[in-house]
């Protein structure tokens, strides 16, 4: 738990999942990628589903939500999800106000839901970006899978809020829309002054992503990525901003530094 600012803010993970090396790491080789994330015998790499917790007077926001506990025995074997319930996570769901979902993802919203399809968090108002929306409802091929109806119909019975681009969701709680990794993602910034702790999503979902040309091969468009984390990377070290790693299953948060050579890399991790 780390107090900022008016904020109480902390992390809460609600599992793991597999997904296949290789993907995770794009064109990186596994020669270089194994030397940090090991594999089982199916290629998979361990990947968290931490969530951020931001607390602040009668708010009490939640960031992703994790895969949720309702897929068939199939689904489950295929990514070897483990979930957690909201309370195995250290969570009330009675407490929650607000949902930002970074995107609708099965990793990062599936736990919108519980297993007999109502609201995980009945109180919660759901912020999800408009652009996102539109890629739920109609994904491209390669993303089809990512985005599974069962969300969508959830989101139908749930109150949500449509975002657009950068947009403040309460005092000093920012997301900002992002296009690299799926349309519409958003990344969230909690400000205080001209201090901040950001959480970056899929933009960069380990600490080793930090690096430039580590980016997955489930990102829609590459380019756009290495645009959008090249800015959010400089302002991160210029500002000296605690990072959130919501994949990353040894390292939580950390600041982010330039090594010898000009590379990003993660400082010493950050406990909230």
């Amino acid at each position: 738990m780390m107090t900022f600012g008016p904020f109480t803010l902390s992390l809460h993970n609600h599992g793991f999942l597999r997904l296949d090396g290789g993907s995770m790491f794009g064109t990186v080789p596994k020669a270089i990628w194994s030397r940090v994330m090991a594999a089982d015998e199916d290629n998979r790499i361990a990947l968290a589903t931490r969530s951020l917790l931001i607390e602040a007077g009668e708010r009490t926001i939640l960031v992703d939500v994790g895969t949720g506990g309702h897929w068939t025995a199939k689904f489950r074997h295929i990514y070897a999800v483990e979930h957690l319930s909201p309370s195995e996570a250290g969570l009330d769901p009675e407490r929650i106000t607000d949902l930002i979902i970074t995107h609708l993802h099965f990793d990062h919203a599936g736990g919108i839901r519980r297993p007999d399809g109502s609201p995980a968090y009945p109180k919660a108002l759901i912020h999800v970006q408009a652009a996102n929306l539109e890629t739920a409802r109609e994904p491209n091929p390669r993303e089809r899978a990512s985005y599974p109806p069962e969300i969508l119909k959830s989101l139908e019975r749930a109150n949500v809020h449509v975002t657009n681009g950068s947009e403040e969701i309460m005092p000093g709680v920012w997301v900002h829309r992002s296009d690299g990794h799926t349309q519409g993602l958003q990344w969230v910034e909690v400000r205080d002054g001209g201090a901040a702790v950001a959480y970056p999503s899929d933009m960069i979902p380990y600490s080793h992503h930090l690096a430039l040309a580590y980016t997955m091969g489930y990102d829609i468009n590459a380019g756009k990525l290495l645009e959008e984390k090249a800015e959010f990377l400089a302002r991160a070290v210029a500002s000296d901003w605690p990072v959130i790693f919501e994949h990353d299953p040894a390292v939580p948060a950390a600041r982010v530094q330039k090594d010898a050579a000009g590379r990003y890399a993660a400082g010493l991790p950050i406990e909230f």
